[in-house]
């Protein structure tokens, strides 16, 4: 793979602005090399230029912010699997008026992997105007004249942006007002809207494309991230789950963070493309207005009236369906050394890319996986209230050994298993002073090698968090004991 060199883009100021185009960039890295070049930019840190090196190849899967923090561990040579059925933040609005798969999980990996800018650079400046997101406690028309000032190129957040590049951006926002006005009786709201997102899914319903989009907005950001969704799809993806008591909640925000609102599925038809070699998930779940959630919410949460026992996926009329995963999805498991199944919220973010055929498959069956890696949270959440280390483990193996075939069963004990344990997981990583219970005794029965690490307390709960120096170190560790095997 050869790398972009950056250089200064005349008329501007600042050695790391992108080229004059955006389409003489690579493409994203399809499979690892073996020994990766680092792509080095001006003040980016030597640990992330050491970790550039390192041989070891990583598919990542996750969703949310919960990977966010800590993917410079990974370095260079990392796949990331994100999810496409998130319901909720600015997403949510986007899905209620123009449908198609959600991309702000996708968003948010792609700004955190922006390559390392000077402030005041031209690089950074597209950085603030992608991660940017108008006012969420403001007035309807204060966020739509703030919307006017950027999709016009009168907004301070333009300064420092190069014209082709400024150009570029304005058109696909200038598409996306196009999109929404052509729906104006569904009336959009801005308020917390996410600029980022507009760019995104403006460029996926120009392309007929989520990959397209991705690779458009990755090569303006001159990011080799390699980002995969889980579904090649241009329709909404709508997941749900099954208690054990049978009720059944619809949409992640229903399961993982539910809002005073009565979800419902909009049956309605879209137009279907013969041409597109996308798997046609009409599934829709729109809300009334934009859903306002805070990450920090998760804190404080009402328990389930039951444990969840089966994710799956739904189409517009409420029945399970069973969507194949991105191919790049399988072959990434095939070519790739560790997988990482992510901290994050584990049934809406890991389970979305595990509950889908032909994965179980591909993760038990491949010869150049060494590890497979799960990073276990420092605490319980809605999803997983009450659950130890064992049940963790349990869900993840049991979801993978049900396949995509629709099944009841009564309880995480209760689940007839094809592959053993260590088939998809093979090491815990956990936090010193996690208050998830972690029975090591218990868990190495299983096959599974448990690591303990010392994280950084968070700020608000106090409880001990993931960074990337914890993190290089338990995948040093379970590397070393495996080329030791």
């Amino acid at each position: 793979m050869s790398y972009f060199t950056l250089s200064p883009n005349p008329g501007n100021s600042g050695a790391d602005s992108p080229g004059s185009s955006v389409f003489d960039l690579p493409t994203q890295p399809g499979q690892p090399k073996a020994t990766p070049q680092p792509h080095i930019v001006a003040g980016q840190s030597t640990d992330l230029l050491e970790s550039a090196q390192d041989e070891t190849s990583y598919v990542v899967i996750s969703g949310g912010t919960g990977c966010n923090s800590i993917c410079p561990a990974f370095g260079q040579s990392a796949c990331y699997i994100l999810p496409v059925s998130d319901d909720g933040g600015s997403s949510s609005e986007i899905i209620r008026v123009l449908g198609g798969p959600s991309i702000g999980d996708i968003r948010s990996r792609l700004v955190r992997l922006i390559p390392h800018s000077d402030p005041g650079s031209p690089l950074d400046a597209i950085r603030n105007l992608l991660a940017y997101r108008l006012p969420g406690n403001c007035t309807e028309r204060e966020a739509r004249d703030e919307w006017r000032d950027i999709v016009e190129g009168r907004s301070r957040l333009w300064t420092g942006i190069p014209n082709d590049r400024k150009e570029m951006i304005r058109a696909f926002l200038v598409h996306f007002e196009s999109e929404i006005l052509s729906r104006a009786h569904k009336n959009f709201s801005f308020v917390n809207g996410s600029i980022g997102n507009y760019f995104l899914s403006a460029a996926q319903a120009f392309f007929r494309s989520l990959p397209s989009a991705i690779f458009l907005f990755s090569s303006m950001t001159n990011s080799q991230a390699n980002i995969l969704p889980v579904i090649v799809t241009n329709h909404t993806v709508t997941i749900a789950a099954e208690l054990e008591n049978g009720e059944r909640l619809v949409g992640q925000c229903e399961i993982s963070h539910p809002v005073r609102q009565t979800p419902r599925i909009d049956i309605s038809q879209e137009e279907e493309d013969p041409a597109s070699p996308v798997d046609p998930l009409n599934g829709t779940l729109p809300h009334s207005r934009n859903v306002q959630f805070q990450s920090s919410d998760k804190d404080h949460y009402e328990p389930l009236n039951a444990r969840i026992t089966k994710l799956f996926y739904i189409n517009a009329y409420g029945n399970e369906i069973h969507p194949s995963p991105n191919p790049d999805f399988l072959q990434s498991l095939a070519r790739y050394n560790v997988l990482i199944y992510s901290c994050g919220s584990l049934w809406t973010s890991i389970m979305p890319c595990l509950a889908l055929k032909g994965v179980p498959n591909a993760i038990a069956g491949s010869r150049s996986l060494k590890a497979k890696v799960l990073l276990l949270n420092s605490a319980n959440d809605r999803e997983t209230d009450g659950y130890s280390a064992v049940d963790y483990i349990m869900t993840i193996v049991q979801t993978l050994n049900n396949g995509h075939h629709a099944r009841t069963y009564g309880g995480l004990s209760k689940a007839d298993t094809t592959y053993p344990v260590s088939a998809f997981i093979t090491h815990l990583v956990y936090l010193k002073g996690t208050v998830v219970e972690v029975e090591v005794t218990r868990i190495t029965s299983l096959g599974v090698r448990c690591i303990e690490v010392e994280g950084p307390l968070n700020d608000k709960t106090k409880l001990p968090q993931f960074d990337p120096a914890c993190v290089k170190i338990a995948l040093q560790e379970i590397l070393d004991s495996v080329s030791e095997e």
